[in-house]
């Protein structure tokens, strides 16, 4: 899966920038990345939403225990990887139909935390138990929500391209090639809103989480870690 952003919805984490700085590496543009990845995974699908967001998806070598899931409701983007392991109850707590799947979940989900919800994210992204990570974008609002399970069960990686936009993926080796070192895994048990704080731990949500620069060998800008924390926030 492929989520790609200009700066107008997000700012790139200033860690990945100094990373891409201090070590000069062959970069391409959002552009290019898309049009790599639809082209390395065909068949897919590709959809723009606007010059600032852009989604890709496909099946291809896909895990029948992490499926990829691509929904929109209410002008709100989703792309989700994964299975949520508590799905029927978070159905009846948010109103869904017995058809409703992960992706659907999310949307509502996100609906319920901008509108109304009385807890904070953290609680919202807390409550989905199982293998995830997922992408939302509400264009509505040009606002950016994403969030990986607490134990890495599926990848997800962040970078910025040549011409600044922020991409998300499952690959990091398709990362790489457009990214450079302003590269990273997207920390474990963690959500970034562009409204809601930035880059937050919702297992430990009042731990700071910082950013440490990865020596020059290794292909990461940066090692994300929740201060505090019983886990460290990175994967490899």
């Amino acid at each position: 899966m492929l989520g790609v952003f200009s700066s107008g919805v997000v700012a790139p984490p200033e860690e990945l920038v100094a990373a891409g700085s201090r070590t000069p590496s062959p970069k391409t543009t959002a552009e290019a990345l898309v049009n790599r990845f639809v082209s390395s995974s065909s068949p897919a699908v590709s959809v723009r939403i606007s010059s600032d967001a852009h989604f890709a998806y496909s099946h291809t070598k896909e895990s029948p225990l992490i499926p990829r899931s691509f929904g929109v409701k209410d002008e709100i983007f989703c792309i989700f990887e994964g299975m949520l392991d508590n799905l029927g109850s978070l159905r009846q707590q948010y109103g869904l139909s017995k058809t409703a799947n992960e992706v659907m979940l999310v949307i509502e989900a996100y609906k319920a935390l901008r509108d109304r919800a009385p807890y904070p994210p953290s609680h919202v992204v807390g409550h989905l138990s199982g293998s995830f990570a997922f992408v939302v974008f509400d264009k509505s609002t040009s606002t950016l929500f994403v969030a990986s399970d607490q134990y890495g069960k599926v990848p997800l990686y962040w970078g910025i391209t040549a011409d600044g936009y922020v991409a998300f993926a499952d690959d990091a080796e398709l990362l790489k090639g457009s990214c450079g070192k302003s590269l990273a895994s997207f920390p474990l048990g963690c959500f970034y809103s562009t409204t809601l704080g930035g880059l937050k731990c919702y297992e430990n949500p009042k731990n700071k989480v910082t950013a440490i620069p990865a020596p020059d060998e290794e292909i990461w800008g940066a090692t994300f870690k929740v201060e505090g924390a019983v886990f460290a926030a990175t994967h490899y």
